[in-house]
């Protein structure tokens, strides 16, 4: 997939490129149409977007061999499929005939894909397998016709955390060059294993948030801890403004974390905990964002994966799945402590939806050009703007 999008500079201007790069003191923000715009919509999907990796679902939504899953990436039809062998491989939604949609639901299949329209069957490595009555009734072979080109359209995809993530360009880095930095950090907390070590549960496991907002806002809303004493007052009466730290971690990576937030201690829980966590860090937690659209989480005993959906340059959904440690996590003993644990997200999730929506409103505003940034209070923020506009320079015509 190429770059071809262009933005017109009535919406992103070189100028307003310029002022989101200076030095956070003399910074501005993105200008409103980078919250409002289809076509700034359209754009960011088709560079920003399409130039890194995306994610677009999780894995274990596709549990079983020979499934079907459709996903959605801003518009763009999506289908992952599960072979018998369990490799997971993601394709463009769409019949290599006459362009019909192939999965509307997700679905076991028998081992091949059929298109509803004139009954092509694809298989689930994505191989044109029957073409029926293409040379006419009762010929389902052509001569000179070559299936091996007619397949249908990988895109490189990678599985990361239980995540889903698409490079829809083809040339970003390799996956796990792209996301070394943040294994890395978060080694020194979950040990090696990690990843190994999460579970995740139908009960207490996750949830569905409709935003009424631009995609990027929720992300910005997530980088920082300024907010907490009005939006998350009983929050910060334990994990306070005074305990967060922020981090920028390459150039793709912003967030928070806190010295002093021990969810089973305000929860009333007692779960299972990662072997390897520092034992004079029990109450440290960190809430790092993966650009574009990947908001993550860990602490002692659960980690969360966070997939802002864009919409609409006004609509957003949040996909949250929570992750425990180890199988022992997942028995009937722990089910009160999961649930426990769901409900204090979805309260703090819940809480910043109109302070998200807020910030969308106030787009609409010609009295705001973008906003400054607190050099002490919004350095991720400022960060995520930078590497936004960053993305979206080379789409910026003239």
């Amino acid at each position: 997939m190429s770059t071809t999008q262009t933005i017109d500079t009535r919406l992103l201007s070189r100028s307003a490129i310029d002022a989101v790069q200076r030095p956070i003191r003399e910074a501005s923000g993105m200008p409103n149409a980078a919250y409002t715009s289809a076509e700034f919509f359209s754009a960011e999907r088709d560079v920003l977007f399409a130039n890194s990796w995306a994610c677009v679902g999780f894995a274990s939504d596709i549990p079983e061999r020979g499934y079907a899953q459709p996903l959605s990436l801003m518009g763009l039809p999506l289908v992952a499929l599960r072979d018998r062998k369990g490799v997971l491989r993601v394709f463009h939604n769409v019949c290599s005939h006459r362009g019909h949609k192939l999965v509307n639901e997700p679905c076991k299949t028998q081992g091949m894909v059929r298109c509803p329209y004139h009954s092509w069957t694809y298989g689930l490595d994505g191989s044109l397998r029957g073409t029926p009555h293409i040379a006419g009734t009762g010929e389902h072979e052509l001569d000179g016709f070559d299936k091996s080109a007619h397949g249908l359209k990988p895109l490189r995809s990678a599985q990361w955390m239980d995540m889903i993530f698409v490079n829809l360009s083809g040339d970003a880095p390799e996956f796990a060059e792209h996301i070394a930095p943040l294994a890395a950090r978060w080694a020194q907390f979950w040990g090696d294993d990690g990843l190994d070590q999460l579970r995740r549960v139908n009960m207490g496991g996750s949830l569905q948030v409709e935003v009424g907002a631009n995609w990027k806002l929720a992300v910005e809303n997530y980088l920082e801890s300024y907010h907490l004493p009005w939006v998350h007052p009983a929050l910060n009466s334990y994990s306070r403004l005074e305990d967060h730290y922020n981090i920028t971690l390459d150039d793709r990576f912003a967030g928070q974390g806190s010295t002093a937030y021990l969810l089973a201690d305000v929860a009333g829980t007692s779960l299972p905990r990662f072997p390897a966590w520092p034992q004079d860090r029990l109450k440290h937690a960190e809430y790092i964002a993966v650009y574009p659209n990947v908001l993550l989480g860990v602490q002692v005993d659960h980690a969360f994966a966070m997939i802002v959906e864009p919409v609409a340059p006004d609509h957003s959904v949040e996909h949250l799945q929570l992750y425990y440690v180890g199988d022992e996590s997942c028995g009937d003993e722990y089910a009160a402590a999961r649930t426990a644990t769901l409900e204090s997200w979805r309260t703090v999730f819940s809480e910043d939806i109109s302070a998200v929506e807020g910030m969308q409103a106030g787009r609409s505003s010609p009295g705001f050009g973008g906003g400054v940034f607190s050099p002490v209070m919004d350095a991720p923020t400022h960060h995520f703007h930078q590497w936004t506009a960053e993305q979206l320079q080379v789409a910026v015509a003239g």
